[in-house]
């Protein structure tokens, strides 16, 4: 299980890269991309959409199973990742580089995890 340093993780396998004070970007990890197998669509909000913490605020669909992203912050939709959209099978190959929305305004967050605890909690349960 690939889990770089530097990203925080939520508990429900999203990832986020702070970008600034109040935003970030966040993505599917690569131990959800890899339970989930060969991805094949993805179904996001649009920009300028709330998303809250703990809500779910999209899907990523594989050959096998629906994943719903469970949105670790609470903000708007500033911006969204067209490679992840028009071409899922991105995710699968590079799920660090093929963030999925970028939140902006941040009023709040689950609790996140470092690399570290991240990793030892997949390996717990």
């Amino acid at each position: 299980m690939n889990n770089p340093t530097g990203l925080k993780y939520s508990r429900t396998d999203e990832w986020l890269l702070f970008t600034g004070e109040n935003s970030a970007r966040i993505g599917i990890t690569d131990f959800a991309q890899e339970m989930m197998g060969s991805i094949v669509y993805v179904d996001l909000p649009g920009a300028g959409d709330v998303v809250t913490a703990g809500e779910s605020f999209g899907v990523v669909e594989s050959i096998k199973s629906a994943f719903e992203i469970i949105s670790p912050v609470s903000g708007v939709v500033a911006a969204l990742n067209s490679e992840a959209i028009d071409v899922p099978e991105r995710i699968n190959a590079a799920p660090y580089d093929s963030w999925l929305v970028e939140v902006s305004g941040i009023t709040s967050q689950l609790e996140l995890l470092d690399a570290e605890a991240y990793r030892s909690a997949k390996d717990e349960g």
